[in-house]
């Protein structure tokens, strides 16, 4: 006698994150095994699930992170009236559709999770107690941060997801992640601040 194989479908809960511009869309199953950002609509062509969500005139980004999807609204759309769409739209496109992303495409789109391309020993342990330490913290609020770069004592740091243009990502960064990064490095690190293109 065979057993039945069935296989176990997407299941979406929204959650709130503390920046109120994004709602974080966690999965019951792993989405992706490196975090993929895409801020334009143009950059979306290549990820199915991003070009389609891309079709609601009130999504404005969207961050694709192990377990979840946190999507950035615009500005004059509240999360009530549309947080119960996304979700059942996820859902339902992750258990018709799947999700298929090709390793090529999440380097074409989000290039900066190369650890190879720090140039100094500080540098790299850097990223490493980030990664560590601070990651799993700024994951469960739906964002992501890494270290752009070292240089002369001030730590630049890239935000996305739910972290980029949060209200208290600022207070986070000096509160948080500069006071840990201090305790870790003392006398090396002056600041760390957010990179902006």
């Amino acid at each position: 006698m065979e057993l039945n194989k069935s296989k176990m479908n997407y299941s979406i809960y929204a959650e709130s994150t503390p920046n109120p511009k994004v709602m974080k869309f966690v999965s019951n199953k792993i989405l992706v095994n490196k975090n993929i950002e895409i801020i334009e609509k143009k950059d979306a062509s290549k990820i199915p699930i991003a070009a389609a969500l891309f079709k609601f005139p009130f999504v404005k980004s969207i961050f694709i992170s192990n377990n979840f999807i946190a999507i950035t609204k615009i500005i004059n759309v509240e999360w009530p009236d549309i947080a119960m769409q996304l979700r059942i739209f996820i859902s339902d496109f992750l258990n018709n559709e799947g999700l298929e992303i090709k390793e090529d495409i999440i380097k074409e789109v989000d290039n900066n999770n190369s650890k190879s391309l720090y140039a100094s020993n500080i540098e790299k342990q850097i990223a490493q107690v980030i990664e560590e330490y601070i990651q799993p913290a700024v994951e469960s609020d739906g964002g992501a941060i890494s270290l752009k770069q070292f240089d002369e004592g001030v730590v630049s740091v890239n935000l996305k997801g739910a972290c980029s243009g949060c209200p208290s990502a600022s207070l986070t960064l000096k509160q948080g992640v500069e006071r840990l990064l201090k305790e870790k490095f003392p006398n090396q690190i002056k600041e760390v601040i957010a990179y902006e293109e």
